[in-house]
């Protein structure tokens, strides 16, 4: 057994097809099935159940797979510790952030991560939560920016910071002219909410205390994809919406017809936080993004790290 049998079954499980997988490894289909039937027969156990229409995966093929994975994260963790001895802070970092966070977030950090860290090569995938985690468990990313709370042994989690929900409603609303806005405020309103899938929308319900609104009335189906969806709907009058403190700044609202007001609600904010590994080597990478976000973080938001 040998680190390129373990690429090849991994390829295999991912693309469920010897052919598919033999292209991505860069060798025919032949040599690829040969050695995976050689290293089935060394383990003594069948690793996939393959029929002329598919491949799967068997249960213990599955717990191969794991150890698989993190055998190969650790050799590529030597590597990348041999050819950065003089500076660990290099190479790349594969990092996943939220839709809800990244379009808001990436902007304050590119520079200044590129500026105090230029070894560092960010690769940025932006997804929603439930991919995100996929791809962590997987071994295809190395951390994620996240702001669902986690009860996962084999995950952990660094705390950034807390970021408060503003209200945006369209200029010349009703509640232009109510100060403070508080939970009775929020249940007289047409919330627009983004399409589930999105763990924002749940945050929304949860912490502004309107779980129990039933899903119903002109407002019930329309959901957007982006927060910038649902600004475009606010800003032409279809109802109102909750804001991540970081989405609340850019021309797109002090040029607009929207208007952004601060909440009276308690815990009315959500914690992101980076997610990682527990058997993710590169830990002092991890924690030198997380300052250097802290740092870059602006006064309307909460951190919870030292910089």
């Amino acid at each position: 057994m040998n680190l390129r049998d373990l690429k090849y079954i991994i390829a295999v499980a991912e693309t469920q097809h010897f052919g598919r997988a033999a292209e991505r490894c860069f060798v025919s289909q032949p040599t690829l099935s040969g050695q995976i039937k050689k290293l089935e027969d060394e383990l003594g156990v069948t690793l996939f159940e393959r029929t002329n229409r598919s491949v799967v995966v068997t249960p213990i093929g599955h717990t191969i797979l794991g150890h698989a994975r993190t055998l190969l994260e650790q050799a590529d963790a030597i590597e990348r510790a041999a050819r950065a001895h003089q500076d660990p802070l290099q190479g790349p970092l594969r990092l996943g952030a939220i839709p809800t966070l990244s379009p808001y977030l990436m902007p304050l950090i590119l520079i200044p991560l590129r500026q105090r860290y230029p070894q560092l090569k960010l690769v940025l995938f932006e997804e929603i939560t439930e991919s995100l985690l996929r791809r962590l468990r997987r071994h295809d990313l190395d951390a994620a920016l996240l702001a669902t709370p986690l009860d996962d042994p084999e995950l952990a989690t660094l705390p950034l910071f807390e970021e408060p929900f503003w209200l945006a409603h369209p200029c010349g609303h009703p509640l232009a002219e109510r100060d403070p806005i508080g939970p009775q405020e929020l249940e007289q309103i047409d919330l627009l909410l983004l399409a589930e899938g999105h763990c924002l929308t749940h945050q929304v319900m949860e912490v502004c205390r309107l779980a129990e609104r039933p899903r119903h009335g002109d407002m019930a189906d329309l959901r957007a994809a982006s927060l910038e969806t649902l600004l475009q709907l606010v800003d032409a009058g279809f109802g109102c919406t909750l804001l991540p403190a970081l989405a609340t700044s850019g021309h797109r609202l002090t040029n607009g017809g929207i208007q952004i007001r601060p909440l009276e609600v308690a815990d009315a904010f959500r914690r992101i936080s980076l997610v990682y590994r527990r058997s993710f080597p590169r830990r002092e990478a991890l924690e030198a993004l997380a300052r250097l976000i802290v740092a870059q973080l602006p006064a309307s938001v909460r951190p919870l790290l030292s910089p």
